[in-house]
């Protein structure tokens, strides 16, 4: 069936939704929690083992204090109202970014959904929390730097696959990135992870984003023609 086996996506266009609507910005973003329900369970019914969604950004602390504390308030909630359901649709809850900057009610929810979730086998669907592509490579690299300089790893044990075990997730690289909100550019996303990603780019903002939608990028994945540098010989 042709299935990627790691799908990532930028949920962007919540806020301007919502203002399209003349809603509040976090209308947009409640909205689009519960796309991420349907879109995160569809996935999983679909095969799709690996599910990477960038939740919050390093540099979306520079937005306003009242948004922050709604985004914040709005993933606590997830984590501690839908985590029964999680486990009944036995997903796996990991997260990539940086802890530094979260609140402490924000980390406890965190670690609370990732041991509870932790032995369940269907899908995996990694959150993006206060993450930034560029910063996992050098949190990655001063990780790695550490191992050699203690004599735990050799230099020549460095590889980009190894590599992977240093970023916050060990985790396949992306075969198909999606991204909504009618802007095309990559955002700092998992720039390790998608070096040969197929891309996908959706004018739908996220709260529109439906599972139909998702079948329709999914098809444009198994269109194409996936050689990784190398060429047809017949």
């Amino acid at each position: 069936m042709n299935l990627p086996k790691h799908i990532g996506i930028i949920m962007d266009g919540n806020g301007r939704w919502a203002i399209k609507r003349g809603l509040k910005r976090s209308e947009g973003h409640k909205k689009g929690g519960k796309t991420l329900e349907k879109i995160a369970l569809h996935a999983k019914n679909l095969g799709i083992k690996y599910l990477s969604v960038y939740a919050f950004s390093t540099d979306n602390f520079k937005r306003s204090e009242e948004e922050v504390n709604y985004l914040m308030d709005l993933l606590i909630y997830y984590f501690n109202n839908k985590l029964e359901k999680v486990c009944k649709d036995n997903i796996k809850v990991v997260f990539s970014g940086r802890r530094n900057n979260l609140r402490k009610d924000v980390i406890e929810a965190m670690d609370n959904i990732i041991l509870r979730t932790q032995n369940n086998t269907d899908c995996v669907l990694n959150i993006c929390l206060n993450y930034g592509g560029e910063e996992e490579i050098v949190d990655a690299s001063i990780k790695l730097a550490h191992d050699l300089n203690q004599g735990l790893i050799k230099k020549e044990d460095i590889t980009r696959e190894s590599f992977y075990k240093y970023l916050y997730q060990d985790l396949p690289p992306l075969d198909l990135l999606i991204r909504t909100g009618k802007e095309k550019r990559l955002s700092n996303f998992m720039l390790y992870q998608m070096y040969y990603a197929e891309i996908y780019f959706s004018n739908l903002y996220f709260p529109d984003f439906k599972e139909k939608d998702l079948d329709k990028a999914i098809l444009f994945y198994q269109k194409k023609d996936r050689r990784f540098g190398s060429v047809k010989t017949d």
